[in-house]
């Protein structure tokens, strides 16, 4: 499998209904009003086991304050001791990604905490209220608080099994939207009526000059790149060697429409196994495109462009000259970067490392591998 950094935070999921993100944040923003109603349903659920268990009793009197007592510090403190380590445990271990791990973490923490809760609260009332020995505590004391427990923990930890299902289910769906918005912007890039509009100019100026081979191979060329294009819109990855084929066919047919004013220097070790390399496809050509749209060239003062591979950290460097160049107003949507490190977020935790110093433009993209 490739590896995965679906941890990022959604940034294009749907936006929920105002009331649903005012009680999404009420505990976030406001988490003293997050207290207070958990506190209050404390109150309520002792109130209510309270008349259940000592229905006889007069409202104000020693036995039902006491039962309520009992009551509250058990539903409150088993809430404590069930609730937080849900908490913690959403942090670090996901329900989705390892749900048998997760069960049986959460089921050991449950049953310990709530024991633990469960000594102090019957432990303290019989010593300090009861005034007998913390010997003659027996198992009976248990079994209510305990069945109390199942319901708070089953409670606490549905809902975090469904908050991490839904929270899983928004990411796929995040996942299907950037790569299809990724695909269509990439595709309208690459058939961009420009770049076929100079090609075709190249084409017939070398028709012009009676250059029949040059001619030729341009062609080819030519279509190999958009052969490639077309076949690899629906892919997630492709080889690099693959890439690097297109972009070979890329640069030539760049050359040979800007002559000395294009000087790419490609650098790859002879042994690197560039099948087990993997890039999202026309992502080196995007950066070489971002190149030629954003900097001038001339016989003069060519721009320099270079793509080392470096095998051990994994990683292809492409870097360029600056030479500033005026952008025609619609030639550029700024977007093509953005979607690259987006596209590159959903493959892998690397992040895409772009430098700009006063005399270069640096991305670093990093390489992916079949485990």
């Amino acid at each position: 499998m490739l590896e995965s950094a679906f941890a990022a935070p959604p940034k294009t999921a749907a936006t929920p209904p105002p009331a649903a993100r005012h009680f999404a944040n009420l505990g976030q923003y406001y988490p003293h009003r997050k207290w207070a109603m958990m506190l209050g349903l404390m109150l309520a659920m002792s109130l209510v086991l309270s008349f259940t268990f000592c229905s006889e009793c007069p409202l104000l009197s020693e036995d039902f304050l006491v039962t309520f007592g009992y009551n509250f510090c058990y539903t409150t403190g088993l809430w404590l001791a069930n609730g937080f380590p849900s908490e913690w445990l959403n942090r670090r271990v996901d329900w989705t990604l390892h749900p048998f791990r997760r069960f049986l973490i959460t089921l050991l923490l449950s049953v310990v905490m709530s024991l633990l809760v469960i000594l102090l609260v019957t432990g303290g009332f019989l010593v300090f209220y009861h005034h007998r020995p913390l010997s003659s505590l027996t198992w009976r004391p248990f079994v209510i608080p305990l069945l109390i427990t199942v319901v708070v923990s089953l409670f606490m930890h549905s809902r975090s099994f469904l908050m991490g299902w839904r929270e899983a289910a928004i990411r796929v769906e995040r996942v299907e939207k950037e790569n299809a918005v990724a695909r269509l912007d990439s595709l309208r890039r690459q058939v961009d009526p420009h770049f076929l509009f100079n090609s075709l100019n190249a084409l017939t100026s070398l028709i012009e000059d009676h250059d029949p081979a040059r001619a030729t191979r341009f062609v080819r060329q030519l279509a190999q790149v958009y052969r490639y294009v077309l076949d690899s819109q629906e892919q997630e990855v492709v080889p690099l060697r693959e890439e690097m084929r297109f972009v070979e066919s890329y640069v030539y047919l760049q050359q040979t429409r800007l002559g000395e004013g294009l000087q790419v220097d490609i650098s790859l070790p002879p042994a690197a196994d560039l099948d087990a390399l993997l890039v999202p496809p026309l992502a080196v050509q995007l950066l070489l495109e971002n190149a030629l749209k954003h900097n001038a060239t001339s016989q003069r003062d060519p721009l320099r462009l270079s793509l080392t591979l470096d095998v051990a950290a994994r990683q292809l460097v492409v870097r360029n000259a600056l030479r500033y160049r005026r952008v025609p107003d619609g030639e550029s949507t700024g977007l093509g970067l953005a979607n690259l490190q987006a596209r590159y977020q959903f493959l892998t935790s690397q992040p895409v490392l772009i430098e700009k110093t006063d005399t270069e433009f640096v991305v670093t993209l990093p390489l992916l591998e079949l485990t």
